[in-house]
Protein backbone atom coordinates (compact mmCIF):
# COMPACT_ATOMS: atom_id res chain seq x y z
CA UNK A 1 0.00 0.00 0.00
CA UNK A 2 2.89 2.35 0.73
CA UNK A 3 3.38 3.30 -2.94
CA UNK A 4 -0.33 3.87 -3.50
CA UNK A 5 -2.05 7.20 -3.01
CA UNK A 6 -4.21 7.19 0.14
CA UNK A 7 -6.79 9.68 1.37
CA UNK A 8 -8.85 9.84 4.54
CA UNK A 9 -11.49 12.23 5.87
CA UNK A 10 -12.87 12.58 9.37
CA UNK A 11 -15.74 14.66 10.71
CA UNK A 12 -16.46 15.68 14.29
CA UNK A 13 -19.42 17.53 15.77
CA UNK A 14 -18.03 17.85 19.30
CA UNK A 15 -18.86 21.26 20.79
CA UNK A 16 -15.43 21.36 22.48
CA UNK A 17 -12.66 22.36 20.07
CA UNK A 18 -10.10 20.17 21.89
CA UNK A 19 -12.38 17.13 21.67
CA UNK A 20 -13.24 17.81 18.02
CA UNK A 21 -9.56 18.12 17.01
CA UNK A 22 -8.58 14.97 18.91
CA UNK A 23 -11.50 13.13 17.32
CA UNK A 24 -10.76 14.01 13.67
CA UNK A 25 -7.01 13.44 14.03
CA UNK A 26 -7.50 10.01 15.60
CA UNK A 27 -10.05 8.96 12.94
CA UNK A 28 -8.09 10.25 9.93
CA UNK A 29 -4.65 9.02 11.00
CA UNK A 30 -5.97 5.54 11.81
CA UNK A 31 -7.47 5.33 8.28
CA UNK A 32 -4.03 5.71 6.64
CA UNK A 33 -1.30 3.05 6.55
CA UNK A 34 1.41 5.58 5.58
CA UNK A 35 2.30 9.07 6.83
CA UNK A 36 0.23 12.00 5.56
CA UNK A 37 1.89 14.48 3.19
CA UNK A 38 -0.87 17.10 3.22
CA UNK A 39 -3.87 18.10 5.29
CA UNK A 40 -7.00 20.16 4.62
CA UNK A 41 -8.95 21.44 7.63
CA UNK A 42 -12.36 23.12 7.58
CA UNK A 43 -13.83 24.59 10.75
CA UNK A 44 -17.39 25.75 11.34
CA UNK A 45 -17.99 29.45 11.99
CA UNK A 46 -19.67 28.32 15.23
CA UNK A 47 -16.05 28.22 16.53
CA UNK A 48 -15.32 31.84 15.46
CA UNK A 49 -13.91 32.92 18.82
CA UNK A 50 -11.52 29.94 18.84
CA UNK A 51 -9.94 30.12 15.36
CA UNK A 52 -6.55 31.12 16.83
CA UNK A 53 -6.44 27.91 18.88
CA UNK A 54 -6.97 25.51 15.95
CA UNK A 55 -3.42 25.21 14.54
CA UNK A 56 -1.69 24.85 17.95
CA UNK A 57 -4.19 22.14 18.95
CA UNK A 58 -3.66 20.35 15.62
CA UNK A 59 0.14 20.57 15.90
CA UNK A 60 -0.07 18.94 19.31
CA UNK A 61 -1.84 15.87 17.87
CA UNK A 62 -0.82 15.71 14.19
CA UNK A 63 2.43 15.71 12.27
CA UNK A 64 1.84 16.74 8.66
CA UNK A 65 4.35 18.70 6.52
CA UNK A 66 1.80 20.94 4.81
CA UNK A 67 -1.75 21.94 5.64
CA UNK A 68 -4.23 24.57 4.53
CA UNK A 69 -7.75 25.27 5.70
CA UNK A 70 -10.39 27.85 6.41
CA UNK A 71 -13.61 28.68 8.19
CA UNK A 72 -17.00 27.90 6.69
CA UNK A 73 -20.65 28.58 7.39
CA UNK A 74 -20.82 24.78 7.42
CA UNK A 75 -18.45 21.88 6.87
CA UNK A 76 -18.67 18.65 4.88
CA UNK A 77 -17.12 15.36 5.84
CA UNK A 78 -17.43 11.60 5.93
CA UNK A 79 -18.88 9.82 8.97
CA UNK A 80 -17.38 6.74 10.61
CA UNK A 81 -19.89 4.68 8.59
CA UNK A 82 -18.52 6.19 5.37
CA UNK A 83 -21.54 8.39 4.69
CA UNK A 84 -21.18 12.03 3.57
CA UNK A 85 -22.59 14.63 5.92
CA UNK A 86 -23.12 18.37 5.54
CA UNK A 87 -23.14 20.13 8.93
CA UNK A 88 -24.61 23.63 8.64
CA UNK A 89 -24.54 26.38 11.30
CA UNK A 90 -23.37 24.03 14.07
CA UNK A 91 -19.93 23.32 15.60
CA UNK A 92 -18.02 20.88 13.38
CA UNK A 93 -14.57 20.17 11.98
CA UNK A 94 -13.66 18.26 8.80
CA UNK A 95 -10.09 17.00 8.35
CA UNK A 96 -8.76 15.47 5.13
CA UNK A 97 -5.32 13.81 5.10
CA UNK A 98 -3.51 12.40 2.06
CA UNK A 99 -0.44 10.26 1.48
CA UNK A 100 0.80 11.29 -1.98
CA UNK A 101 3.76 9.27 -3.31
CA UNK A 102 5.32 10.81 -6.41
CA UNK A 103 3.52 14.13 -5.89
CA UNK A 104 5.35 17.42 -5.43
CA UNK A 105 3.53 19.66 -2.97
CA UNK A 106 3.89 23.41 -2.47
CA UNK A 107 1.93 25.60 -0.08
CA UNK A 108 1.57 29.38 -0.50
CA UNK A 109 -0.21 32.49 0.76
CA UNK A 110 -0.67 35.57 -1.44
CA UNK A 111 -2.46 38.88 -0.86
CA UNK A 112 -3.98 41.07 -3.57
CA UNK A 113 -1.26 43.75 -3.18
CA UNK A 114 1.35 41.21 -4.34
CA UNK A 115 -0.44 40.22 -7.55
CA UNK A 116 1.25 41.16 -10.83
CA UNK A 117 -0.57 43.35 -13.36
CA UNK A 118 -2.73 41.32 -15.73
CA UNK A 119 -0.45 42.34 -18.62
CA UNK A 120 2.64 40.92 -16.85
CA UNK A 121 4.41 37.90 -18.40
CA UNK A 122 3.74 34.37 -17.06
CA UNK A 123 7.07 34.45 -15.19
CA UNK A 124 5.73 37.12 -12.81
CA UNK A 125 2.96 34.76 -11.68
CA UNK A 126 5.31 31.76 -11.51
CA UNK A 127 7.72 33.76 -9.29
CA UNK A 128 4.82 34.77 -7.02
CA UNK A 129 3.48 31.22 -6.57
CA UNK A 130 6.90 29.55 -6.53
CA UNK A 131 5.81 26.52 -8.57
CA UNK A 132 7.10 25.53 -12.06
CA UNK A 133 4.44 25.31 -14.80
CA UNK A 134 5.50 21.81 -15.89
CA UNK A 135 4.31 19.26 -15.00
CA UNK A 136 1.03 21.16 -14.76
CA UNK A 137 0.13 21.60 -11.08
CA UNK A 138 -3.37 21.09 -9.69
CA UNK A 139 -4.31 24.04 -7.45
CA UNK A 140 -6.59 24.04 -4.40
CA UNK A 141 -7.31 27.63 -3.33
CA UNK A 142 -9.00 28.98 -0.22
CA UNK A 143 -9.59 32.71 -0.33
CA UNK A 144 -10.91 35.39 1.99
CA UNK A 145 -14.45 36.44 1.13
CA UNK A 146 -14.87 39.64 -0.86
CA UNK A 147 -11.16 39.42 -1.71
CA UNK A 148 -10.70 42.00 -4.45
CA UNK A 149 -7.81 40.10 -5.99
CA UNK A 150 -9.31 36.64 -6.40
CA UNK A 151 -10.58 37.14 -9.97
CA UNK A 152 -7.19 38.54 -11.04
CA UNK A 153 -5.44 35.61 -9.34
CA UNK A 154 -7.61 33.08 -11.21
CA UNK A 155 -6.92 34.84 -14.51
CA UNK A 156 -3.19 34.92 -13.76
CA UNK A 157 -3.03 31.22 -12.86
CA UNK A 158 -4.91 30.26 -16.05
CA UNK A 159 -2.43 32.37 -18.04
CA UNK A 160 0.80 31.14 -16.37
CA UNK A 161 -0.22 27.51 -15.84
CA UNK A 162 -2.04 26.32 -18.99
CA UNK A 163 -3.49 22.85 -18.49
CA UNK A 164 -3.71 23.22 -14.72
CA UNK A 165 -6.91 22.64 -12.79
CA UNK A 166 -7.84 25.33 -10.24
CA UNK A 167 -10.62 24.82 -7.70
CA UNK A 168 -11.62 25.84 -4.18
CA UNK A 169 -13.76 28.33 -2.36
CA UNK A 170 -14.00 31.55 -0.41
CA UNK A 171 -13.99 31.24 3.36
CA UNK A 172 -17.25 32.16 5.03
CA UNK A 173 -18.17 33.37 8.50
CA UNK A 174 -21.37 33.14 10.46
CA UNK A 175 -23.77 35.45 8.62
CA UNK A 176 -23.09 38.89 7.15
CA UNK A 177 -19.79 40.39 8.22
CA UNK A 178 -18.79 37.31 10.21
CA UNK A 179 -15.06 36.98 10.76
CA UNK A 180 -13.27 34.47 8.58
CA UNK A 181 -10.02 32.57 8.99
CA UNK A 182 -7.48 31.06 6.60
CA UNK A 183 -4.95 28.54 7.89
CA UNK A 184 -1.57 27.73 6.39
CA UNK A 185 1.00 25.39 7.89
CA UNK A 186 4.30 24.69 6.12
CA UNK A 187 6.50 22.77 8.53
CA UNK A 188 9.49 23.36 6.23
CA UNK A 189 9.56 27.13 6.26
CA UNK A 190 8.52 30.52 7.59
CA UNK A 191 4.79 29.94 7.09
CA UNK A 192 4.72 27.40 9.92
CA UNK A 193 1.38 27.67 11.75
CA UNK A 194 -0.10 30.86 10.39
CA UNK A 195 -3.62 32.20 10.77
CA UNK A 196 -4.57 34.76 8.11
CA UNK A 197 -7.61 37.01 7.80
CA UNK A 198 -7.16 37.97 4.14
CA UNK A 199 -5.63 36.87 0.87
CA UNK A 200 -5.53 33.34 -0.54
CA UNK A 201 -3.87 30.18 0.77
CA UNK A 202 -3.19 27.43 -1.70
CA UNK A 203 -1.81 23.98 -2.35
CA UNK A 204 -0.09 23.15 -5.64
CA UNK A 205 0.07 19.42 -6.37
CA UNK A 206 2.05 18.14 -9.35
CA UNK A 207 3.27 14.75 -10.54
CA UNK A 208 1.41 11.52 -9.80
CA UNK A 209 -2.02 13.11 -9.34
CA UNK A 210 -5.01 14.11 -11.45
CA UNK A 211 -7.83 16.31 -10.16
CA UNK A 212 -11.00 16.37 -12.26
CA UNK A 213 -13.84 18.78 -11.63
CA UNK A 214 -17.62 18.87 -11.68
CA UNK A 215 -18.99 22.42 -11.56
CA UNK A 216 -22.75 22.34 -10.90
CA UNK A 217 -24.13 25.86 -11.24
CA UNK A 218 -27.66 24.76 -10.42
CA UNK A 219 -29.54 26.21 -13.40
CA UNK A 220 -31.48 24.98 -16.40
CA UNK A 221 -31.71 26.85 -19.70
CA UNK A 222 -34.96 28.33 -21.03
CA UNK A 223 -35.63 29.50 -24.56
CA UNK A 224 -32.89 29.31 -27.20
CA UNK A 225 -29.28 30.59 -27.36
CA UNK A 226 -29.08 34.23 -28.51
CA UNK A 227 -26.21 36.25 -29.92
CA UNK A 228 -25.07 39.52 -28.39
CA UNK A 229 -25.04 41.96 -31.32
CA UNK A 230 -24.30 45.12 -29.32
CA UNK A 231 -22.90 45.61 -25.81
CA UNK A 232 -20.88 47.91 -23.60
CA UNK A 233 -18.87 46.45 -20.70
CA UNK A 234 -21.45 44.41 -18.74
CA UNK A 235 -24.52 45.92 -20.46
CA UNK A 236 -26.32 44.03 -23.23
CA UNK A 237 -27.71 46.56 -25.73
CA UNK A 238 -28.85 44.15 -28.47
CA UNK A 239 -29.67 40.44 -28.69
CA UNK A 240 -30.03 39.00 -32.21
CA UNK A 241 -30.27 42.68 -33.31
CA UNK A 242 -33.38 43.14 -31.14
CA UNK A 243 -34.05 45.07 -27.93
CA UNK A 244 -32.94 42.72 -25.07
CA UNK A 245 -35.86 43.57 -22.78
CA UNK A 246 -38.36 42.86 -25.57
CA UNK A 247 -36.66 39.49 -26.24
CA UNK A 248 -36.81 38.67 -22.52
CA UNK A 249 -40.47 39.70 -22.16
CA UNK A 250 -41.43 37.50 -25.14
CA UNK A 251 -39.50 34.59 -23.61
CA UNK A 252 -41.16 34.98 -20.20
CA UNK A 253 -44.54 35.19 -21.91
CA UNK A 254 -43.93 31.76 -23.45
CA UNK A 255 -43.18 30.08 -20.08
CA UNK A 256 -45.53 28.10 -17.87
CA UNK A 257 -47.14 29.94 -14.94
CA UNK A 258 -44.80 28.19 -12.49
CA UNK A 259 -41.75 29.20 -14.54
CA UNK A 260 -42.99 32.79 -14.79
CA UNK A 261 -43.25 32.95 -10.99
CA UNK A 262 -39.72 31.57 -10.71
CA UNK A 263 -38.37 34.07 -13.23
CA UNK A 264 -39.42 36.95 -10.96
CA UNK A 265 -36.63 36.13 -8.48
CA UNK A 266 -34.47 33.33 -9.93
CA UNK A 267 -33.67 34.41 -13.50
CA UNK A 268 -30.03 34.32 -14.63
CA UNK A 269 -27.97 34.64 -17.80
CA UNK A 270 -25.69 31.87 -19.04
CA UNK A 271 -22.79 33.12 -21.17
CA UNK A 272 -21.47 30.47 -23.59
CA UNK A 273 -17.73 30.01 -22.98
CA UNK A 274 -16.95 28.26 -26.27
CA UNK A 275 -17.50 30.64 -29.17
CA UNK A 276 -17.43 27.85 -31.76
CA UNK A 277 -19.33 24.92 -30.23
CA UNK A 278 -22.32 24.32 -32.54
CA UNK A 279 -24.66 22.63 -30.04
CA UNK A 280 -24.59 24.20 -26.61
CA UNK A 281 -25.66 22.08 -23.63
CA UNK A 282 -25.86 22.33 -19.86
CA UNK A 283 -22.37 22.94 -18.45
CA UNK A 284 -21.25 25.02 -21.45
CA UNK A 285 -22.48 28.25 -19.84
CA UNK A 286 -21.01 30.51 -17.19
CA UNK A 287 -24.00 31.54 -15.06
CA UNK A 288 -24.14 35.21 -14.08
CA UNK A 289 -26.68 37.35 -12.23
CA UNK A 290 -28.91 39.95 -13.87
CA UNK A 291 -28.02 43.17 -12.07
CA UNK A 292 -30.71 45.41 -13.52
CA UNK A 293 -32.55 46.66 -16.59
CA UNK A 294 -32.94 50.04 -18.28
CA UNK A 295 -36.61 50.19 -19.38
CA UNK A 296 -36.05 53.25 -21.60
CA UNK A 297 -33.21 51.68 -23.62
CA UNK A 298 -34.39 48.10 -23.15
CA UNK A 299 -30.86 47.14 -21.99
CA UNK A 300 -29.92 44.43 -19.47
CA UNK A 301 -26.91 44.63 -17.12
CA UNK A 302 -25.31 41.35 -15.97
CA UNK A 303 -22.61 40.44 -13.44
CA UNK A 304 -19.77 40.08 -15.96
CA UNK A 305 -18.33 41.70 -19.05
CA UNK A 306 -19.97 40.71 -22.31
CA UNK A 307 -18.88 41.40 -25.87
CA UNK A 308 -20.54 41.34 -29.28
CA UNK A 309 -20.51 37.90 -30.89
CA UNK A 310 -20.89 36.02 -27.63
CA UNK A 311 -23.86 33.68 -27.24
CA UNK A 312 -26.00 33.58 -24.16
CA UNK A 313 -29.11 31.86 -22.92
CA UNK A 314 -31.46 32.76 -20.09
CA UNK A 315 -31.62 30.28 -17.18
CA UNK A 316 -33.81 29.54 -14.17
CA UNK A 317 -32.62 28.27 -10.79
CA UNK A 318 -34.55 26.35 -8.13
CA UNK A 319 -34.11 23.16 -6.07
CA UNK A 320 -35.33 20.93 -8.89
CA UNK A 321 -33.13 22.61 -11.51
CA UNK A 322 -30.19 22.39 -9.11
CA UNK A 323 -30.71 18.67 -8.47
CA UNK A 324 -31.18 17.87 -12.17
CA UNK A 325 -28.11 19.89 -13.14
CA UNK A 326 -25.85 18.04 -10.67
CA UNK A 327 -27.25 14.63 -11.62
CA UNK A 328 -26.75 15.33 -15.33
CA UNK A 329 -23.11 16.32 -14.74
CA UNK A 330 -22.47 13.28 -12.52
CA UNK A 331 -23.93 10.95 -15.17
CA UNK A 332 -21.77 12.59 -17.82
CA UNK A 333 -18.66 12.34 -15.63
CA UNK A 334 -19.27 8.67 -14.89
CA UNK A 335 -19.72 7.74 -18.55
CA UNK A 336 -16.60 9.71 -19.63
CA UNK A 337 -14.27 8.31 -16.93
CA UNK A 338 -15.42 4.69 -16.59
CA UNK A 339 -12.14 3.23 -17.94
CA UNK A 340 -9.74 5.33 -15.83
CA UNK A 341 -8.12 4.39 -12.50
CA UNK A 342 -10.59 4.59 -9.64
CA UNK A 343 -11.11 7.88 -7.85
CA UNK A 344 -9.56 7.82 -4.37
CA UNK A 345 -11.04 10.98 -2.82
CA UNK A 346 -13.11 14.08 -3.48
CA UNK A 347 -13.36 17.65 -2.22
CA UNK A 348 -16.64 19.59 -2.24
CA UNK A 349 -16.95 23.37 -2.23
CA UNK A 350 -20.59 24.39 -2.06
CA UNK A 351 -22.45 27.68 -1.71
CA UNK A 352 -24.05 28.81 1.54
CA UNK A 353 -27.20 29.31 -0.58
CA UNK A 354 -27.47 25.57 -1.32
CA UNK A 355 -27.74 22.88 1.36
CA UNK A 356 -30.87 22.50 3.47
CA UNK A 357 -31.95 26.08 2.70
CA UNK A 358 -32.35 25.23 -1.00
CA UNK A 359 -33.44 21.60 -0.87
CA UNK A 360 -35.44 21.57 2.37
CA UNK A 361 -33.36 18.66 3.68
CA UNK A 362 -29.68 18.14 4.59
CA UNK A 363 -26.90 16.32 2.70
CA UNK A 364 -28.61 16.54 -0.71
CA UNK A 365 -25.63 17.32 -2.98
CA UNK A 366 -23.19 15.07 -1.10
CA UNK A 367 -25.59 12.09 -1.10
CA UNK A 368 -26.28 12.55 -4.81
CA UNK A 369 -22.52 12.64 -5.42
CA UNK A 370 -22.08 9.43 -3.38
CA UNK A 371 -24.69 7.67 -5.50
CA UNK A 372 -22.31 7.99 -8.47
CA UNK A 373 -18.90 7.90 -6.72
CA UNK A 374 -19.23 5.70 -3.70
CA UNK A 375 -16.73 4.56 -1.03
CA UNK A 376 -14.37 7.52 -1.34
CA UNK A 377 -13.70 10.07 1.42
CA UNK A 378 -15.36 13.45 0.83
CA UNK A 379 -14.42 16.66 2.63
CA UNK A 380 -15.19 20.34 2.10
CA UNK A 381 -17.13 23.35 3.31
CA UNK A 382 -19.89 25.88 2.64
CA UNK A 383 -18.38 28.87 0.82
CA UNK A 384 -19.27 32.48 0.14
CA UNK A 385 -18.03 31.96 -3.44
CA UNK A 386 -16.91 28.83 -5.28
CA UNK A 387 -13.88 28.45 -7.55
CA UNK A 388 -13.93 26.09 -10.53
CA UNK A 389 -13.43 25.84 -14.30
CA UNK A 390 -16.02 26.23 -17.05
CA UNK A 391 -14.86 25.30 -20.57
CA UNK A 392 -11.20 25.45 -19.57
CA UNK A 393 -11.14 28.84 -17.79
CA UNK A 394 -11.44 29.32 -14.03
CA UNK A 395 -14.14 31.51 -12.48
CA UNK A 396 -15.59 32.58 -9.17
CA UNK A 397 -19.18 31.32 -8.91
CA UNK A 398 -22.23 31.70 -6.71
CA UNK A 399 -24.94 29.15 -5.79
CA UNK A 400 -22.63 26.44 -7.14
CA UNK A 401 -21.26 23.08 -5.98
CA UNK A 402 -17.71 22.40 -7.17
CA UNK A 403 -16.32 18.88 -6.76
CA UNK A 404 -12.65 17.98 -7.17
CA UNK A 405 -12.18 14.24 -7.82
CA UNK A 406 -8.68 12.93 -7.12
CA UNK A 407 -6.98 9.91 -8.68
CA UNK A 408 -3.47 8.69 -9.45
CA UNK A 409 -1.94 9.85 -12.72
CA UNK A 410 -1.35 6.48 -14.33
Amino acid sequence: MADQMQWANALSTHHSLEAAVADVVQQAVSSLTAPADIGLIFISSAFTSEYSRLLPLLADKLSVPMLIGCSGGGVIGTTVKGEPQEIEAEPAISLTLAHLPGVNVQVFHVVSEELPDLDSPPEAWIDLIGVPPSPAPQFILLSSSFSSGIKDLLQGLDFAYPGSVVLGGQASGGGMGGRIALFCNDARGSQHQRLYREGTVGLALSGNIVVETIVAQGCRPIGEPLQVTKSERNIILELDEKVPLVVLRDLIGSLSEQERMLAQHSLFVGVAMDGFKPCLQQGDFLIRSILGVDPSAGAIAIGDRVRPGQRLQFHLRDAQASAEDLELLLERYQSQHSTEPSAVAALMFTCLGRGAGLYGKPNFDSELFRRYLNHIPLGGFFCSGEIGPVSGSTFLHGYTSVFGICRQNE
